[in-house]
């Protein structure tokens, strides 16, 4: 998969593919990455991107010929890539959306600045996505955000499929199970029993049972939504027993 991310802070971008699941995915040829400057793209005295908006008020927007002519050639070295607005007015970016991602051939990223783009841009952006109701800096966080997401469900990306597989939002919008490690025993606290019974069927209804009653506990707004199956219910009867008598 081919990402190719517009943005004056190339060095934010190229830095984070140096190292992690990024880098290695990148060495081993399943992933590949252009950063384009909308400066190289000016040909404004130093470069200049930016400027004053029309009708007043505060900061400065991102100038439509550099980002267009940066698009544009982003658009030339992967002709089949969407492209994508990094803003906090576009719709909340899932694990959903990351899986679909997953099936392109490439994604070519806008990372505005400053206090935005001009809208003219927008006429050559495919979607806009949101990290949520906040504000940053810049679309540089955002991009990578959903870069790594998209990248890590590549098939073979992890080298472990089940690890993509078995995490929070990747089984129908449940947050993922508590997990444990060695020491078996710390200041008192110990693993549960069931993780070391070998018993592989109850191991899994176990994990089954405290991915609903996290995510129950934790986000309403995906347990609302949720259709409980008989297996479901089971699976969280067991859990809510073995939680109101202390066993686990």
């Amino acid at each position: 998969m081919r990402f190719d991310v517009i943005s004056i802070f190339p060095e934010l971008i190229e830095g984070y593919f140096q190292a992690g699941v990024l880098a290695r995915g990148r060495q081993r040829g399943l992933l590949a990455l252009q950063v384009w400057n909308p400066r190289d793209f000016s040909d404004l005295p130093h470069q200049r991107v930016d400027d004053r908006p029309f009708g007043g008020g505060p900061g400065m927007l991102m100038m439509a010929p550099p980002l267009l002519a940066a698009i544009a050639r982003a658009r030339r070295e992967n002709p089949e890539a969407p492209v994508a607005y990094l803003s906090p007015q576009g719709r909340p970016l899932r694990q959903a959306d990351c899986q679909r991602f997953s099936h392109r051939a490439g994604m070519i990223l806008l990372a505005g600045r400053y206090e935005g783009i001009d809208e003219r841009v927008m006429a050559q952006v495919d979607e806009e996505w949101s990290l949520g109701d906040y504000v940053l800096a810049g679309g540089e966080l955002p991009a990578l955000v959903l870069m790594e997401a998209t990248a890590r469900l590549l098939p073979g990306f992890l080298g472990h499929e089940a690890s993509a597989q078995e995490d929070s939002f990747a089984a129908a919008d449940l947050l993922d199970c508590p997990h444990y490690t060695r020491p078996e025993q710390w200041e008192g606290v110990g693993v549960p029993a069931v993780l070391l019974s070998g018993d592989h069927a109850r191991i899994a209804r176990w994990r089954r049972g405290q991915s609903l009653l996290r995510t129950r506990a934790r986000r309403p707004d995906l347990w609302v939504r949720r259709q409980l199956s008989v297996e479901d219910i089971r699976c969280l009867q067991e859990a809510e027993s073995a939680d109101e008598s202390g066993r686990v």
